[in-house]
């Protein structure tokens, strides 16, 4: 694999795919810059906050990101290098982008709100609770996940096999903790001074960047705080709960803004490694990657089974995510400014993405022999490895390669947190919409629904299910979370076709992309109930000394999933097709 040629060529298929699809879809919607979007009609200081394009755009491509368009792209890299880029190329382009900017678009035409409304205006109030339900219970896995995953990157306590503590691990999850902390401070003293003081964003900016060299620099020195997992899950608890009912101007928008300019720093130092190994040939000496390898996973420990469906579901963020739906029609729409800029917030946000997804390919190709042999697999140190390698490949460069792969490791692990608080926030809004009738919000209900519906209240629950599964063991369901992700990705692109259909609009472009999602995931579902089932049900004593709770939940959950999805597939093809249409 020329990874030089494949990221460059890729980048420009991408702009190509932005100018041309993303404008023609623009048209075809009926995109009108002249209308009122829901943050100025609606603006409560709250969550309604008219932000400015760059700053919206910091908070949806940070949230979108983390470490999904890195892990994926890795993961899948088992099937050959040929499998992933046209997943990426062909999923970004038609598939993803669509469904972002289709997300945001629909949701800033319903007054902001999430796509549970969307369902219930254009397919039925029915089909809106048990989308909620399918949605919240996503979110749950992303906060149970992301607790977890950010209170194992902060543990200042981290144990090898035979219980002893690894001081190097120690001393860098201490740093990634410290950065943490003085970066969300950074991000409340931003927002004060931008929304509340006035400063002009430009300088405002300049003076967020310096911030983060400066927090960076701290917390690399001095890093005093060791605390447990435990520990760190209680706080991050107690942190998701505030940050996810504070005004959006306070916390989000800012933090998520600045974390942007890390992504971006990062994006830039990888397309440095790429091109420079490039030009200096060490990328040809490392052309080891295969293109194809075959249809089944052989080469990964725990096998990803056959390419279809597994790399239409590892693949997820890098190409198509319906995790970016419920943030973009959750937080984005009810800050976007103007209808314009939705364009480059949801479509381009997401063939960033992809971008991204390509240089994570090119790291992976980069160590291939090591990642074949096992000696490298987890996906955060095969990027931060291979993208340093090639940094280091560059004459002059040779010195940087331990402090270019700290630092990527330091940005991947610092959008877990990002992309935590966003996902409760949006869970919240889903646990208060199931409760509440069109038009209605928390304030006019009473009785036990003005409790439930609560902001406090509401993500309290959400906060105990999720960090109370993450810290009972979520990995045990987690398997579900791809298809689950997947899957929430097809219904969100029926919903956005059944409205699109109703108002008299082209939405033909969604007959691809939503079917092949729903088969995929569905296929997935499937595979995993029928495993699940058949150990649970075997007669061999190896097979069910492996059986435990987890084995149960992952059967049972996933045959929920599988027929509460074909319920809304079937409801809403009905009115896409023309029985039981509703009025929009």
């Amino acid at each position: 694999m020329n990874a030089m040629l494949v990221v460059l060529i890729g980048c420009a298929i991408l702009v190509v795919g932005y100018i041309f699809y993303g404008g023609w879809l623009a048209k075809q919607w009926g995109v009108d810059d002249a209308k009122t979007t829901p943050a100025h009609e609606l603006e409560d200081g709250m969550d309604y906050v008219p932000a400015k394009a760059p700053v919206l755009m910091g908070h949806h491509f940070s949230s979108i990101a983390g470490a999904g368009p890195i892990n994926g792209p890795i993961q899948a890299a088992v099937f050959g290098w040929v499998p992933v880029v046209l997943w990426v190329l062909i999923g970004g382009i038609f598939f993803g982008a669509v469904h972002d900017y289709g997300a945001l678009f629909a949701s800033i035409r319903h007054k902001g709100q999430s796509l549970g409304e969307v369902v219930a205006v254009n397919i039925g109030e029915r089909a809106k609770k048990l989308f909620l339900v399918f949605s919240y219970l996503t979110l749950v896995l992303v906060v149970a996940a992301f607790a977890s995953i950010v209170a194992g990157t902060f543990d200042g306590f981290p144990k090898d096999k035979a219980g002893n503590v690894i001081e190097a691990s120690a001393n860098t999850n201490a740093s990634v903790a410290m950065i943490s902390i003085l970066f969300i401070v950074m991000a409340i003293i931003f927002g004060i001074l931008v929304y509340r003081r006035g400063a002009p964003l430009s300088v405002a900016t300049v003076a967020g960047v310096i911030g983060i060299i400066i927090c960076l620099v701290i917390g690399l020195n001095f890093h005093p705080i060791y605390l447990s997992n435990t520990a760190w899950m209680w706080i991050i608890a107690v942190y998701i709960l505030i940050a996810s009912v504070a005004p959006v101007w306070i916390l989000l928008q800012p933090r998520d803004y600045l974390s942007s300019f890390l992504l971006y720093g990062m994006m830039v130092i990888a397309a440095v490694g790429v091109i420079g190994a490039g030009l200096t040939g060490a990328d040809a000496a490392h052309n080891d990657m295969p293109a194809f390898t075959g249809w089944v996973d052989t080469i990964s420990a725990s096998s990803l089974g056959t390419m279809f469906p597994a790399l239409f579901v590892t693949i997820a963020c890098g190409a198509i995510s319906g995790f970016h739906s419920l943030v973009g029609s959750g937080t984005t729409a009810k800050q976007l400014d103007h209808e314009r800029d939705a364009k480059p917030i949801a479509y381009g946000g997401m063939l960033i993405e992809c971008a991204l997804a390509l240089i994570s390919l090119a790291a992976v190709s980069f160590i291939w022999k090591e990642y074949l042999a096992g000696d490298i697999r987890v996906p955060t140190q095969v990027f931060a490895t291979g993208i340093s390698r090639m940094v280091a490949s560059i004459p002059g460069l040779e010195a940087t390669q331990t402090t270019v792969a700290s630092l990527l490791v330091l940005t991947v692990s610092a959008f877990c947190l990002t992309s935590l608080d966003t996902a409760t926030r949006l869970a919240r809004y889903m646990f208060q919409e199931f409760w509440l009738k069109p038009g209605e919000t928390y304030k006019d209900v009473t009785g036990f629904k003005a409790v439930l519906c609560n902001p406090l209240v509401a993500t309290a629950i959400t906060v105990v299910l999720g960090v109370g599964l993450g810290m009972t063991g979520y990995s045990k369901i987690w398997p579900l979370f791809g298809a689950a992700n997947q899957l929430l990705a097809g219904l969100a692109l029926l919903t956005v076709c059944a409205w699109l259909g109703n108002i008299g609009r082209n939405n033909k472009m969604f007959y691809i992309p939503m079917g092949f999602m729903l088969i995929v995931t569905l296929t997935s579902l499937f595979q995993t109930v029928t495993a699940r089932i058949g150990m649970i049900t075997s007669s061999n004593p190896e097979v069910l000394a492996k059986v435990d709770w987890g084995t149960y939940a992952q059967a049972i959950l996933g045959a929920l999933l599988f027929v509460l999805a074909i319920v809304l597939a079937v409801e809403g093809c009905m009115t896409i097709f023309g029985k039981g249409k509703k009025k929009a």
